[in-house]
């Protein structure tokens, strides 16, 4: 028999609203609208379905501050993560949102509208404080205090909603489960006792020993429900996490465990996360849950210290055992003992024994290199995933950036280093000159700051695209502003390398090059802001290279670029 939900009553807003679906859809169409935020979105999911038991709404001031204050509603009902709707002031001007109205809430991906929330409460909040009580530390290195105060607006409404439509995926749909279909799903099953297993990271041996180990420990099955909506910036994406999923579920005995994919926004918030993902879990019908070490935890503070204690969420979820009704299976982390082909519990391993680990740094660094990944740690099928996921250096793309003066020698570089790439081999090269891309992207801009920025970010955007599809991009616009070309070194550094060079070649050489005569043009006064004359250029502060064209030629500047290539591993064979 599946656990009863949090609170006794499944909030399934979709069943409770499904009689008068039609006409709240005619409404949605005809009232003001809000688009929702990634983050929304998943907490809006999670509210209709009832996966967020017993909230019908987002949090108003009152519930907010009762959660963030005290971990409870104010009814006294155990709940740990405040969840609400952030909007910029000027937005809800600007639809006339006020209390007692109601809006629409609209897919960011589809314009499709999700629900309609009649407005109890608008309201502002201490950002500080919501830091230092939910997270623990008013601290931006923990990307839920980074989000807070970066990407959060600064109007909360509070209020409940309404169901108009469930939000649509294309991916994975048929083990994306409502509370309701997961608890229809055990009844099929006939499981009565189940252990439920939270992930954002990719499974290997020891996650599978772990549940394993959970299930007879409990005499129950297992659900693997790893997170697909927001995580932990950096983490791998949520198609090859899935895809590692599924190569992982035919190692479990037939029938003992089932998948199913939880659209969760994660805080990444320790303790009271932990606490909040146990209530998730009872919602889906779960009668166990595994809370692990660091569970949910974000990592180093700003002064290098974990933010939470290896086993504080296991503490807190314990604390509130009686409450909460689903029963917590704590574990330590598990270690390979290679003299007897196991894994253990850390805390059960005898003294002077063998053991081996391969922690999560090192694991990225052999994906990175192509090392080998040793079978005990994980499952060929898994490693195979992860590798096409994570190509060595020498299969991902990069991006040569190079940024100067006009006729400064930097597409006469350019040039050279894509014969040389070329004849190098391996991937395919693309050449983004500064004029090509003029006349070809942003023939309709012309040279003020903003204008000159939006340049740069299309070059950018081109540039990130190519270096995601593992090419080499070599770029060559003037970019005189230090802040757009930061903000292309972040775009394509997602994505692959990239290697910013400066080509300082004089002035006074650059207008003796300029065989078109526009330096000697604007010098006269007939062309204004032209860069280098009458408007500036920041030199980069640490490129990685500076070229002159005056001291070196540029074959000897192309084989310095290819240098950097080649230490770096994108070039060559190791």
């Amino acid at each position: 028999m599946a656990n009863s939900p949090h609170g006794g009553v499944l909030k399934d807003l979709h069943v409770r609203d499904e009689h008068i679906q039609a006409q709240l859809a005619e409404e949605a169409e005809k009232l003001p609208y809000i688009t929702l935020t990634e983050r929304q979105l998943c907490d809006l999911e999670l509210i209709l379905n009832g996966g967020f038991s017993p909230l019908e709404g987002f949090l108003t001031e009152a519930e907010y501050t009762s959660v963030v204050e005290g971990n409870r509603l104010p009814d006294g009902t155990l709940w740990t993560i405040p969840i609400y709707l952030d909007v910029d002031r000027a937005e809800l001007d600007k639809v006339g949102a006020a209390v007692g109205g109601r809006v629409t809430l609209r897919d960011p991906r589809s314009d499709q509208p999700l629900a309609i929330i009649t407005i109890a409460d608008l309201y502002q909040v201490d950002r500080a404080r919501e830091a230092e009580k939910v997270y623990g530390a008013n601290d931006q290195a923990h990307p839920a205090v980074h989000y807070l105060f970066h990407s959060t607006r600064d109007t909360y409404v509070g209020g409940k909603v309404q169901a108009v439509n469930a939000p649509q995926h294309h991916d994975y749909v048929a083990i994306r489960r409502s509370p309701a279909e997961v608890r229809a799903l055990f009844h099929k099953l006939n499981w009565t006792r189940v252990v439920a297993f939270q992930t954002r990271n990719p499974m290997h041996r020891a996650h599978r020993e772990l549940t394993v180990r959970a299930a007879r420990m409990r005499h129950a099955n297992v659900l693997i429900q790893p997170v697909v909506g927001l995580t932990k910036p950096g983490d791998i994406d949520h198609f090859t996490r899935v895809r590692v999923y599924q190569a992982i579920m035919p190692k479990y005995p037939n029938g003992m465990a089932q998948l199913s994919l939880l659209p969760l926004a994660m805080r990444m918030g320790g303790p009271r996360e932990a606490v909040w993902h146990a209530i998730i879990r009872k919602n889906f019908g779960a009668t166990h849950f595994i809370v692990g070490r660091d569970h949910a935890g974000p990592g180093k503070n700003s002064q290098g210290d974990d933010f939470y204690g290896p086993y504080e969420a296991q503490d807190l979820v314990l604390q509130f055992r009686d409450e909460l009704h689903i029963e917590v299976v704590p574990f330590q982390m598990l270690t390979y003992l290679p003299d007897t082909d196991e894994y253990l519990p850390a805390n059960e391993v005898p003294a002077g024994v063998n053991t081996l680990n391969i922690s999560g740094t090192e694991l990225r660094r052999r994906l990175k290199t192509g090392a080998p990944i040793p079978e005990w740690f994980s499952y060929p099928e898994v490693v195979r995933i992860l590798r096409e996921a994570n190509p060595p250096r020498n299969k991902q793309g990069f991006t040569v950036f190079l940024t100067g003066l006009h006729a400064s020698g930097k597409e006469a570089i350019a040039r050279a280093l894509q014969v040389a790439l070329n004849q190098e081999g391996g991937r395919s090269v693309s050449l983004l000159l500064g004029e090509t891309i003029r006349q070809e992207l942003s023939s309709e801009l012309g040279y003020t700051r903003r204008e000159r920025d939006i340049n740069v970010a299309r070059i950018g955007f081109v540039a990130a695209e190519l270096t995601r599809a593992g090419a080499a991009c070599i770029a060559a616009p003037i970019a005189p502003f230090a802040a757009a070309r930061d903000s292309v070194r972040q775009q394509v550094a997602k994505s692959g390398g990239f290697y910013l060079v400066h080509v300082a070649t004089p002035l006074e050489t650059c207008i003796a090059n300029d065989r078109a005569g526009v330096y000697r043009r604007a010098i006269a006064g007939e062309i204004k802001g032209f860069t280098g004359i009458d408007d500036v250029y920041e030199a980069p502060e640490s490129p990685d290279l500076v070229a002159d064209i005056t001291k070196a030629p540029i074959s000897q500047i192309v084989h310095e670029i290819i240098l950097l290539l080649e230490r770096d591993g994108y070039i060559g064979d190791r």
